[in-house]
């Protein structure tokens, strides 16, 4: 399977589509070649702006899926970031890839933006006929729980090792249907402020996490879709 990703710092944290990738391998037994298409700070109508690197990985990459992920933080949500988002949902469904929003979550300091965000997307899918990967839900039903579930990276905005966890969860429940609860505990932790393990080495290994908080992670994700 082939995969996508087009969005920004959100998307390639922690490198998130690795994640994915292993627990994809590890849950199916099948192969993901995960692909960037993601610049810090960027939005879909950045994506629009750069119309032909988009187009010509959409038309004729050969992808499965698209993973979509707007810019937050602040999140605007305007009727042109609407457009955008469409737009490229239009240029994925021409290529015959299938495309999927990823719901962002919410800055720690002010979770009442999730309601925006939750709109803003549903709205997307409805007009798109896209698939809504429902990271924002999962993250904040978690933090309903607890308040103090490690899901933030030390900018109460990016994701933490557990949190980019949780959103390689809720891809894999959504494009496989299948359970999360027998995932492997792993990631890639992007926590040194200057990232200096990753520049030094590049290929980032993934390695063990907390079984018990990812299981609490894995069990999250499958209420949100049995819900």
């Amino acid at each position: 399977m082939k995969v996508l990703f087009i969005g920004n710092s959100h998307t390639f944290f922690n490198d998130m589509p690795l994640t994915f990738a292993r627990l994809w391998e590890a849950g199916t037994g099948e192969t993901v070649s995960p692909v960037l298409l993601c610049h810090p700070g960027m939005g879909f109508d950045y994506h629009v702006r750069e119309y032909f690197e988009s187009r010509f990985n959409l038309l004729y990459g050969g992808f499965d899926y698209c993973i979509l992920q707007q810019k937050a933080h602040p999140f605007a949500g305007t009727r042109e970031d609407l457009a955008a988002g469409k737009r490229l949902a239009e240029l994925a469904k021409a290529g015959n890839v299938k495309p999927v929003f990823a719901l962002t979550w919410a800055e720690k300091a002010y979770p009442e933006h999730q309601e925006q965000m939750n709109a803003f997307h549903e709205e997307l899918c409805r007009e798109t006929g896209a698939l809504l990967s429902p990271v924002g839900r999962v993250w904040q039903d978690l933090l309903r729980q607890d308040p103090d579930f490690p899901l933030y990276w030390q900018d109460g905005e990016h994701a933490s090792v557990y949190g980019d966890y949780l959103i390689a969860c809720t891809h894999y429940r959504l494009l496989s249907g299948k359970s999360c609860g027998g995932l492997p505990s792993m990631g890639c932790d992007f926590s040194d402020t200057e990232k200096k393990a990753i520049r030094e080495d590049p290929a980032s290994p993934m390695r063990p996490l907390d079984p018990d908080l990812c299981a609490a992670i894995r069990s999250a994700v499958d209420r949100a879709f049995t819900d």
